[in-house]
């Protein structure tokens, strides 16, 4: 049974009553013989209480990890910081190793080592130590110690037994490792090639050995994500230094990384850090805000300090202080396309970013070209309403403007991601109020030169 409907104020309200009478029997019912994400979906409106009780009912150890990952981020690490150690313990063992490992992480060090001495399956905790050890960005972080494998020496009989028992822990099957007797990855089997294949076949006459593509646990995510796009992949293996067999990654694992990349990304290119969402609480709400608030604060008394030091022109020229909005909106505007499309470049793995020098050459010549046409625009209606002189002054001004924007809107997410900072920074209010306080000098300074003030 799925929820064919949107959820409702007044499902919910009925929802809160039952749990209150502790009508069990109606919420196993109406609740949680739907889909686990709508049964997630559910719990992320109600109390920690009121989830911990529903959750609770729910009997198959496999639904109950399925909802715990599918619950809204916030409200999981709210609930496992509910739980006890032991508890916590509990419901990891029924998690891939990978899902394990990420909510292990995000326990304070003492806790961690508590839940795994609680864990009773001692390969589970094994393998999520192992997973810890790595870079949450690195493929080591996203892989999952979850899959089959195949040695090349068996037959498809034996590979047959092999594999139902590794069936245990493997919840989605893609396709069998092969590896040596060193447990080095040599090739790649299709699960209906064995399937097909005669009983007393070894996998060595069966598995595909060229072409093997395959990432290192030191690879960044964004490496595993653009390798498996291009291949379109919906899973590869992990290798080591020694090329063993340590772990594979799943598509689902590499779009939840995409997603939170891009919402991260989102929140810095609008000026919003810290992890913070609509849900989140007053406090944190505006702190998560306040950083860029104060560098586009000082970033307009700076503004405002330029326009100062120029008040005597202004005064001799009021009609000069009329375009600043102009200036100001366009310098910023052209700034912030410009850093966008180099920080998407970037996000999708494009190479030719190692070449500064082209980047800013071709931008530039962009910025050129929309500069001239805007700027023959603008002459043309300010000569109209402020005279020719003024037209000249605003329309350099902008040309000027928006050629800086567009090389600076190139040149600094570039450089932010040579020396591994996050260049989506770029694209926030940073690169807007700079783009201003320049953007106001040089239009002055062009002003006060061409009235010869």
């Amino acid at each position: 049974m799925l929820m064919s409907h949107e959820l409702t104020k007044e499902f919910l309200q009925e929802i809160r009553l039952r749990v209150a009478n502790d009508d069990s029997a109606w919420l196993i019912d109406q609740v949680l013989h739907l889909h686990y994400a709508d049964i997630a979906e559910i719990l992320d409106e109600l109390s920690n209480e009121e989830a911990k009780y529903i959750y609770y009912l729910a009997e198959d150890e496999d639904l109950q990890a399925d909802i715990l990952m599918e619950l809204d981020e916030e409200v999981r690490d709210r609930f496992i910081a509910s739980l006890s150690s032991k508890e916590i313990a509990d419901q990891l063992e029924n998690l891939d190793s990978d899902d394990a490992a990420d909510i292990l992480a995000e326990l304070p060090k003492d806790q961690i080592h508590e839940v795994i001495s609680q864990m009773e399956d001692d390969d589970a905790a094994e393998d999520i130590v192992d997973l810890l050890n790595y870079d949450e960005d690195t493929a080591g972080g996203l892989m999952q110690k979850e899959f089959f494998q195949a040695h090349v020496e068996w037959t498809v009989r034996r590979a047959l037994i092999e594999l139902r028992k590794q069936a245990e822990d493997v919840e989605k099957v893609y396709n069998i490792f092969v590896v040596n007797e060193s447990d080095q990855l040599v090739g790649v089997l299709s699960l209906k090639r064995l399937l097909f294949a005669d009983t007393r076949t070894t996998i060595e006459e069966l598995y595909q050995s060229k072409n093997i593509i395959k990432v290192k646990t030191s690879d960044t995510a964004e490496e595993v994500a653009r390798i498996m796009e291009k291949y379109d992949l919906v899973s590869i293996p992990v290798v080591d230094y020694q090329n063993k067999l340590v772990g594979r990654i799943t598509l689902d694992d590499v779009v939840d990384f995409i997603r939170e990349e891009a919402d991260k990304d989102f929140k810095m290119a609008t000026g919003i850090s810290d992890r913070t969402d609509a849900n989140s609480s007053f406090w944190k709400s505006g702190f998560s805000r306040l950083p860029w608030l104060i560098i586009a604060m000082v970033g307009g008394t700076i503004g405002a300090k330029v326009i100062s030091s120029f008040e005597g022109g202004i005064s001799k020229i009021p009609a000069l202080a009329f375009f600043i909005p102009l200036i100001t909106a366009m310098g910023g505007n052209v700034g912030v396309q410009s850093s966008a499309i180099v920080v998407q470049s970037i996000a999708k793995g494009d190479h030719g970013l190692k070449r500064i020098f082209p980047r800013l050459v071709r931008e530039a010549g962009v910025g050129l070209m929309n500069g001239i046409i805007l700027s023959g625009l603008i002459f043309g209606i300010a000569s109209v309403f402020s005279g020719v002189q003024l037209a000249m002054v605003v329309s350099l001004s902008l040309l000027t403007v928006i050629v800086f924007a567009a090389t600076f809107g190139t040149l600094f997410p570039m450089l932010l991601h040579r020396y591994r900072i996050d260049p989506a920074l770029a694209i926030g209010p940073f690169v807007t109020t700079l783009n201003d306080i320049i953007g106001l000098f040089i239009y002055f300074s062009i002003g006060m030169l061409l009235f010869n003030l």
